[in-house]
Order: structure tokens, then sequence, then C-alpha cells
């Protein structure tokens, strides 16, 4: 696996002719180069799996989730993942990840040290899956930093499609991450979003009540 670090102007360029790219393409959006840098590196070390890590700095401030869509669409692979900067890779992490997704499922949660595999804070997609969730987007457009991975674990798990791999890791290391807060604007958006059933496509009343 490689690693490229791009910038949002160039990959603007390519939304009309996007990057083909064997494998997984992997979205890094980072504030901090350095931090950045090491993720990466051990990443493509250990993923035993073809693919690219795009490394996209944030420098204007447009979001987390804002560069995860565009690097999605400014890219063409048959998987796509999503990571932060904080992330530490365990051995063969990306090539667990997609044999455990087999030919049945649509979307893994990687092992974040956090949620057990109840929510994919860092996850891995089906490109064909994931291409028809939001007209074109990964992400729901609407949020800017936090629960958008929140609707699409619940759009999996509605559809049966979601996976875990507990073996497939991707340590989250924010030493200050139980005591941040989370985005209140994109909270009210999720909450707003639940109680219309995230536009009709989740109907289980236990997945409804599952994130808050």
């Amino acid at each position: 696996m490689l690693h490229e670090y791009h910038s949002i102007a160039e990959l603007q360029s390519r939304l009309q002719k996007p990057l083909l790219i064997e494998g997984v393409v992997l979205a890094l959006p980072f504030t901090q180069a350095s931090q950045a840098q090491q993720a990466a590196k051990l990443m493509a070390q250990r993923a035993n799996f073809p693919g690219m890590i795009i490394c996209v700095h944030d420098e204007t401030g447009i979001g987390f989730n804002a560069i995860i869509n565009l690097v999605f669409k400014a890219t063409q692979s048959t998987y796509f993942a999503y990571v932060a900067q904080d992330a530490f890779a365990g051995r063969d992490w990306l090539k667990l990840a997609v044999e455990a997704l087999g030919r049945e499922k649509a979307l893994l949660g990687f092992n974040d040290g956090k949620w057990a595999g109840a929510l994919a804070g860092f996850g891995l997609a089906r490109r064909t899956w994931a291409e028809h969730n939001y007209h074109g987007d990964f992400f729901c457009s609407q949020y800017h930093r936090h629960y958008a991975d929140a609707e699409l674990t619940l759009l999996a798990m509605q559809a049966g499609l979601y996976a875990y791999e507990p073996n497939s890791v991707l340590i989250e290391v924010d030493w200050n991450k139980d005591r941040s807060a989370v985005d209140s604007r994109d909270r009210t958006i999720f909450m707003e979003r639940k109680e219309h059933q995230f536009e009709g496509k989740i109907n289980s009343p236990q997945l409804l009540n599952l994130i808050s």
C-alpha cells in the first residue's frame, strides 16, 4: 500500500476525471502534518493489501466529512475507507478487513479501541454500495465533523450489511478524546434526521435508539 499527499484544490480538479486506484482508497484528512505522516506510514507498512492512502490537509477548515466526500468523488476503486490522523494500525489491518467484508457485507467498522464494533468510527466500505446512499457522496453532507459515521453505520446495519473483525485494528490514539465534546450542531442534525428515520431509510426501533 502507498500513501500520497494531495491538496483540496488538486482533488477538486480530479472530479471530472477521477484517479483510478487498485484495491482500497483510504482518505486521511489531517490538521497536524507530523501526526498524519506517522499514521499513514505505519498503515501503509502494515496493510498487506493493495491501495492508496490519500492524505489531505484541511488548510481551509472545510471539515473532516467534506474531505472524505471529496476524496470519494475524486477517486475510483473497489473499496473506500476513512480514518483520522490519530490512527495506529495493527498488523494486517486492511487485509483482515477486506476478508471480513467478503462478498456479502458492505461496511466494516475497524477495531478502534472504543466502540467494540458498535460504530464504524473508522470504516471500510464497498464502493458500489456507498455511492448510492447520498447521491454520490460518501457521508451525508449535512454533517461537518461528527455523526456521519454513526448514520452510515445504521444504514448498513438496517440492511444487514455491517461487519466487524476485532483483529482488524485501527486504534484511535487521542489522549483527550473522553474529555472532548461532540459538535453540537452535528448532534442536532443527527437528531432531526433520526426523527424522519434518516429519509425513511431506517425503520428499526432498536437501531433508531442505538445512538443518541
